[in-house]
């Protein structure tokens, strides 16, 4: 061992020492050594102390600006036209993220050994990961959902039995909100494994509507009337054909088939223009729409 390293092993042994001796002259034969304490309690707030304060105001200031900056980026990103999915993950990520950070360099300003925290997280994370599997496939979906993008938010989607439209993808769920104002959380994991229905997916859809005539009625009229109905809506797309068409023989009545096109956010609107202006019509030429007729015979 050479000189200087035998000088500084010396000098941590009676740093040591003069420690352990402070800590046990707080307490003496005759009690408690108020003096001694004051000292200590002093030394620790001229030191540790200190640095917690100015930690925990850092770590405020800190907080403030992920938060201010997270926000700025989200409106700018709003109002640059991104996907509100990738906006939405993106600033759940910087608020979350930067803020896990900061604690753990709060944590080290103040003395503690981050490097342990580390090895304790990992060991706690194997252990919780064992018992929340079903969390961990659902996070494991949000992030499917996030890279591959069958969906965003504000479409309307049909999936596990429920149908509405998405109004946040968060890490384990996925929220809608039915067309009454109701809300379901979908989790990611059956959700990203599962069938969906995206009825957004596409600018423009097909609308389909079957309907009745009586046998009897002038099926060539009834034709000229639905396709006049159709004619004098302006939300149905001119530059698509317009079907028009016998589909089927029913039992009491010929079926007649309509399909035309118009955007997504026009479908609902022209379904029920169409039962209602096409019974209209009919009812005017006096055109019948057959129904089931129960005939009863009273034998006196």
């Amino acid at each position: 061992m050479r000189l200087n390293d035998s000088f500084k092993v010396l000098e941590e042994v009676s740093q040591t020492a003069s420690q352990t001796t402070s800590n046990q002259s707080i307490i003496t034969d005759k009690g408690v050594d108020w003096q001694a304490l004051g000292n200590h309690i002093v030394q620790w707030a001229t030191t540790v102390g200190v640095k917690l304060i100015i930690g925990l105001v850092l770590l405020f200031i800190l907080f403030k600006v992920t938060n201010f900056l997270a926000k700025r980026l989200r409106k700018r990103m709003v109002k640059r036209g991104v996907d509100k999915t990738i906006t939405s993950v993106v600033y759940q990520v910087i608020t979350i993220g930067f803020k896990i950070v900061w604690i753990l360099l709060f944590l080290g300003l103040i003395g503690v050994q981050t490097a342990s925290i580390g090895s304790m997280i990992a060991s706690v994370g194997v252990a919780i990961g064992l018992a929340i599997q079903g969390s961990l496939s659902n996070l494991a979906g949000g992030i499917m959902i996030v890279v591959t993008r069958p969906f965003k938010v504000g479409d309307f989607i049909q999936a596990q039995g429920q149908s509405g439209t998405v109004e946040d993808i968060r890490f384990f769920y996925t929220h809608l909100v039915t067309p009454d104002n109701k809300s379901i959380l979908i989790p990611n994991g059956i959700l990203s494994s599962g069938v969906i229905v995206n009825v957004n997916a596409k600018p423009e859809r097909r609308v389909d509507e079957v309907f009745s005539i009586s046998y009897d009625a002038d099926y060539s009229k009834a034709v000229r009337l639905i396709t006049k109905v159709i004619n004098d809506n302006q939300l149905v797309l001119k530059n698509h054909d317009i079907f028009v068409r016998m589909s089927a023989h029913s039992e009491s009545s010929i079926d007649i088939t309509t399909r035309v096109w118009v955007k997504s956010e026009d479908y609902w609107a022209v379904h029920f223009y169409l039962l209602e202006e096409v019974k209209k019509a009919f009812d005017k030429a006096n055109i019948e729409i057959p129904y089931n007729k129960l005939d009863v015979n009273l034998i006196k």
